[in-house]
């Protein structure tokens, strides 16, 4: 794939330092370093290494990525990995898409309380999928299924909702046979979407009971009770969105779906356009016209405050697995489900079985010499980091913890 002639790193290495400068008072730590390490990544400031093909003599120099989790040009080996890893736990069974949204009255709070609201949005879809499902009316069976977060629209906005890959059926009570949901419908969205807001806004009131939620600016009246109350009942007097896509049909395409946006973060280089007297144009599907493909223009500043809106807190899970697939039980539950389907414990049709490589070449490809496509690239030389090249301000000096050079 041709590398894009606009970078996110190449913005934040311009504009960076001035949005610091102004705004660094207000931003968080995780911020303040996903701003920095993305700004550096695979550039002189991490340092990296020169190789030397074993053939022909060409040289290439490689610089080391900032891992930093919200970074578009890192993870690409983790990401194949763990997707190795899902190939080995699908089904073959038809696969559900669903959406929980968070309503845009909730989403500022959200931003003041991410690691708390989020895990909310989390317990909330969950245990909303797994009561319906365990619900005779529904299906009567025990689920599996992954959500990923999202908390960002098109346009960059703060818009937090969860996805959600449900397998069609589940494991019946007393664990001896599958129950295959009716073709093409998993549950009635208007009962998932009661039940979801029910359940937040009960969990959202034992937070505030406890004094665990933050109230700033322009929420600062939520502070008081009274206040509180009203705003609580808004919420239960709105409609919540769930959506329920087309189903995804078979394994392999669950696959691609997670390949495309487990790991996704909020803008993707692919779709910079141009920087050009300070700013940023990026292309976007406008939803509200069917998806119409558009560009939108903003200044730097503002393109740089709407991506730092998405920066997650530390160590936050972003990923996670619930009912059967579960990471304490999964691998005993998905072998339980291949037996309760008749199928082969080896993996879904049309995946290759966990840790069988008779395909593959000895030799990795990437080692292999671009330009003479004989020799193989050897580490030649070593590059000492260029911890300066970016002054920042608040930073005595440029350090990424995580460095790598895949």
């Amino acid at each position: 794939m041709k590398a894009p002639a606009l970078e996110l790193g190449d913005i934040f290495r311009l504009h960076g330092p001035a949005y610091l400068t102004t705004f660094g008072d207000s931003l968080s730590h995780e911020q303040k370093q996903a701003l920095r390490a993305i700004a550096v990544c695979r550039t002189a400031a991490l340092g990296g290494h020169v190789d030397q093909c074993d053939y022909c003599g060409f040289r290439k120099i490689s610089y080391c990525s900032c891992r930093n989790r919200h970074c578009p040009k890192c993870h690409a080996r983790a990401r194949v990995q763990w997707l190795e890893q899902r190939a080995t736990e699908l089904l073959p069974v038809e696969y559900f898409h669903v959406v929980f949204t968070l309503p845009q009255l909730v989403a500022p709070l959200a931003l003041q309380n991410q690691r708390l609201v989020y895990g909310i949005l989390f317990r909330a879809a969950a245990e909303t999928l797994l009561r319906i499902a365990a619900d005779p009316r529904y299906l009567g069976a025990r689920i599996g299924f992954l959500a990923v977060l999202h908390t960002w629209g098109q346009n960059l906005h703060h818009h937090p909702h969860l996805h959600c890959v449900v397998p069609g059926g589940g494991i019946a009570p007393d664990q001896g046979r599958w129950i295959a949901c009716r073709r093409q419908f998993l549950f009635p969205v208007k009962v998932l979407s009661r039940l979801f807001r029910a359940k937040f806004v009960a969990y959202l009131k034992t937070a505030f009971c406890r004094k665990e939620l933050g109230f700033h600016g322009e929420l600062k009246p939520l502070g008081d009770k009274r206040n509180c109350v009203e705003w609580l009942k808004r919420l239960v007097r709105s409609e919540w969105v769930v959506y329920a896509k087309p189903p995804f049909g078979g394994p392999q395409q669950v696959l691609k779906y997670l390949a495309r946006y487990t790991h996704r973060v909020a803008i993707s280089n692919q779709r910079l356009v141009s920087l050009e007297n300070g700013r940023v144009t990026f292309r976007w599907k406008n939803y509200a016209r069917a998806s119409e493909p558009a560009t939108m223009t903003l200044k730097a500043e503002e393109f740089i405050r709407r991506f730092l809106l998405h920066v997650l807190p530390k160590a936050f899970v972003k990923v996670r697995h619930f009912g059967f697939l579960a990471n304490r039980s999964r691998r005993d539950n998905v072998l339980l489900c291949r037996k309760l389907l008749a199928a082969s414990s080896t993996g879904p049709p049309g995946l290759a079985p966990h840790g069988s490589h008779s395909n593959e070449p000895e030799t990795n490809p990437a080692d292999l010499c671009p330009r003479c496509k004989v020799g193989s690239m050897r580490m030649l030389e070593v590059l000492v980091p260029q911890a300066d090249a970016i002054a920042w301000p608040g930073a005595t000096s440029l350090r990424v913890l995580q460095m790598d050079t895949s």
